[in-house]
């Protein structure tokens, strides 16, 4: 395939896999996990806790969780099958694990946001601004949110690493929710399905920035460049403009969240 700012990193230098090299060499592109990122002498460092729960949050979000091995995780996080099994006792501890530190990351992000108060456009824009963000911020997140919505089968409810997971992404939920239908009870927002709204605004923020390659070729660049994710941000602020905000209400009202 074609390539961009080809200058592979030292470290990468004898990967025997086919690669496509990323600017400024963040990330790898290995065709049999996708993109990753190389593992430094900082790791060495890092609790091994923390190292598993990197590493195989990289390879959860290429492959998901039936294509994923412990001794592979063990392998990419440099540590060995008895100090994963020290901290967890199977991969679906693991894997809940991974989504629950995701999902509570995004929570706490969004909540915040949320709290800084605002009429409910504004709001709205600054959540989905917020979640563009932080989504691009970690390029495993958008994938491994997309997995756990249609493999939340993987999260087994007798784990607390799953129950941590499902009570954020509820929360979550809830929040967005909560914000539609008080836009609603005010006139900002035009009256529509929060359900099927709350599904649309995930598709919207969160789809795009899991395509990969694809997303890539019809971008003329990476998803991740900050000028991309500036212009996903504007794209979604359309469509919350057109699709959510009740334009009447938007066009006579002098003060709120940006116009389209």
């Amino acid at each position: 395939g074609t390539t961009r700012s080809l200058s592979p990193a030292p470290c990468l230098r004898e990967r025997t896999e086919p690669c496509l090299w990323v600017a400024s060499c963040e990330l790898v592109f290995v065709r049999s996990i996708g993109y990753i990122r190389p593992i430094g002498r900082d790791s060495a460092k890092m609790p091994s806790r923390e190292r598993l729960l990197n590493a195989a949050e990289e390879l959860f979000a290429a492959r998901g969780f039936g294509g994923v091995g412990l001794a592979e995780v063990a392998e990419r996080a440099q540590l060995s099958k008895a100090s994963l099994f020290h901290h967890f006792s199977s991969k679906a501890q693991l894997y809940s694990a991974v989504m629950a530190r995701v999902l509570a990351t995004l929570d706490d992000g969004l909540v915040r946001s949320l709290a800084e108060g605002g009429t409910p456009t504004a709001r709205l824009e600054r959540l989905s601004d917020t979640a563009i963000d932080m989504l691009a911020s970690n390029q495993s997140y958008p994938r491994l949110l997309i997995r756990v919505l249609v493999e939340d089968s993987d999260l087994p409810p007798g784990l607390a690493e799953s129950k941590e997971a499902i009570d954020a992404l509820h929360r979550i939920g809830i929040g967005v929710v909560r914000l539609l239908n008080e836009g609603m009870d005010v006139g900002e927002f035009r009256r529509a399905d929060t359900g099927h709204a709350l599904l649309s605004i995930i598709g919207i923020i969160v789809h795009p920035l899991a395509t990969g390659r694809f997303g890539e070729e019809l971008v003329h660049g990476s998803l991740f460049d900050p000028e991309q994710v500036e212009l996903r941000k504007e794209a979604v602020r359309e469509f919350l403009h057109f699709g959510i905000v009740d334009r009447a209400s938007a066009l006579s009202r002098p003060e709120g969240g940006r116009s389209t």
